[in-house]
C-alpha cells in the first residue's frame, strides 16, 4: 500500500494570512541578511534584466524595481535599467544575454533557467543575480555551493521539482476522484522541465493519478495544447514552473475557464489572472530580495560570496470566482487553509 502524502496541515494555518518558515538546503540558511547598509551609490549604474517572458511590466519585474527605488536608485537618475527578453525563443536569449554583456551593464538579473544559463554562457565577468530560477543551480553547474557560490552568479532557486509534487497533492484533494491530469510544459525549456516532470510523474504514481504531458513551444501553442487535453479527457490541467508559461498566464487561465478545467498553478498571479488555484513561493519577494543582491553587488561586495538562498514565503491561494464560473466545488476544509481566497 502506498503512503500517504504528509498532511498539508503542516504548511497551512487555517488562522493565518501569511506563513514564512526557513528552509535549509546544503547548509545555506535562507533567512541571510539582503542588503548592505549605507547609501547606493553616486554613479549612475545599468542593470540588465535578461528573461525568457514577455512582459517588462510584469508584477514580479515591477517589485524588483520598486525594490531598487527603496534602496535609493532612480531610474532615469542614477539608475538605468535594460530589458530583454525572448519568449520561446531559446537560441535568441543566447544573443540578448551577449547584447547586456555588450553595452556593458553593471549587473544582469535574470528570470528563468533560460535566462540564467544564457548569461553564465556570455559572461564570466558581471555579476549575474537569478531573481528566480526553476533548476537546482549546483547540479546545472550555475555554482559551485549554495553557501559559496563561486564566481560571478548568485540568486533564488524556487524548488520547483519539490513544489511541483506538492501543489499535484493540493489538486488531488481539491478535485475528488480526480484520476487523469494535463500538464503543459515548455519544450523548449528541458533542463527546466525534465527535472519537474519526472517529479511531477513520480508522485502521480503514488497518488494513482495519470499525467498527460502536453509541450507548448510558444504563446501561438496553448491554445491547440488545449484541444488536445480535451481530447485526452483530462480532469484538470496543471503547468510546470515556468518564464514563458508565466508571462502568458492570462491566456492559459482563459483557456482552462473555457475548457470547465480546474486549474494549479506555480504562482499567485495565476491565480489573480483567473486561475483556480496556485501554491508556490511568493515570487515577488523573490524578485525584491534580488534588488537587495543587486544593491550589495553595486556596492562592491561579490557574488562568489553571496549565499544562494531559498523561498522563504509559500502561499495557497484559491479563485472562488472562477470556481463558480466552471462549476466546480472546491472541499470546504482546503478554502479554510488557504492563504488567499478570491471571491
Amino acid at each position: 500500500m502506498t503512503e500517504s502524502p504528509a498532511p498539508l496541515t503542516m504548511l497551512f494555518s487555517r488562522h493565518t494570512k501569511r506563513r514564512e518558515f526557513i528552509t535549509l538546503i546544503g547548509g545555506a540558511a535562507a533567512a541571510w541578511p539582503l542588503s548592505a547598509s549605507g547609501q547606493p551609490t553616486s554613479r549612475t549604474v545599468k542593470v540588465g534584466i535578461l528573461t525568457s517572458g514577455n512582459q517588462f511590466t510584469s508584477p514580479a519585474i515591477a517589485s524588483f524595481r520598486r525594490e531598487m527605488g527603496n534602496l535609493g536608485y532612480v531610474e532615469g537618475g542614477n539608475l538605468t535599467i535594460e530589458f530583454r527578453t525572448a519568449p520561446g525563443e531559446p537560441q535568441r536569449i543566447v544573443s540578448q544575454a551577449a547584447e547586456l554583456v555588450g553595452m556593458p551593464v553593471d549587473v544582469i538579473v535574470t528570470d528563468g533557467t533560460p535566462a540564467a544559463l544564457a548569461a553564465k554562457q556570455a559572461t564570466s565577468n558581471i555579476p549575474i543575480v537569478m531573481a528566480v530560477i526553476g533548476v537546482d543551480p549546483v547540479q546545472s553547474g550555475l555554482v559551485t555551493s549554495f553557501a559559496r557560490p563561486g564566481g560571478n552568479i548568485t540568486g533564488f532557486p524556487i524548488l520547483a521539482p519539490e513544489l511541483g509534487t506538492k501543489r499535484l497533492e493540493i489538486l488531488k484533494e481539491a478535485v475528488p476522484g480526480l484520476k487523469r491530469v494535463g500538464v503543459l510544459w515548455n519544450s523548449t525549456n528541458p533542463t527546466n522541465s525534465t527535472p519537474q516532470l519526472a517529479a511531477l510523474a513520480e508522485a502521480a504514481g503514488a497518488l494513482g493519478i495519470e499525467i498527460q504531458a502536453v509541450p507548448v513551444q510558444n504563446r501561438d501553442g496553448f491554445a491547440p495544447a488545449f484541444d488536445k487535453l480535451k481530447a485526452l479527457q483530462v480532469s484538470a490541467v496543471t503547468t510546470l514552473a515556468d518564464a514563458m508559461m508565466f508571462g502568458e498566464r492570462q491566456q492559459v487561465v482563459e483557456l482552462a475557464i473555457a475548457a470547465r478545467l480546474p486549474g494549479m498553478f506555480s504562482e499567485r498571479p495565476y491565480a489573480e489572472a483567473g486561475g483556480l488555484l496556485s501554491y508556490g513561493p511568493d515570487i515577488f519577494d523573490c524578485f525584491k530580495r534580488a534588488a537587495g543582491y543587486v544593491d550589495r553587488i553595486l556596492k562592491g561586495e561579490k557574488p562568489a560570496n553571496l549565499p544562494v538562498q531559498f523561498p522563504t514565503k509559500f502561499e495557497l491561494v484559491i479563485n472562488l470566482k472562477t470556481a463558480k464560473a466552471i462549476g466546480h466545488e472546491v472541499p470546504a476544509g482546503l478554502v479554510l487553509r488557504a492563504d488567499t481566497v478570491i471571491e
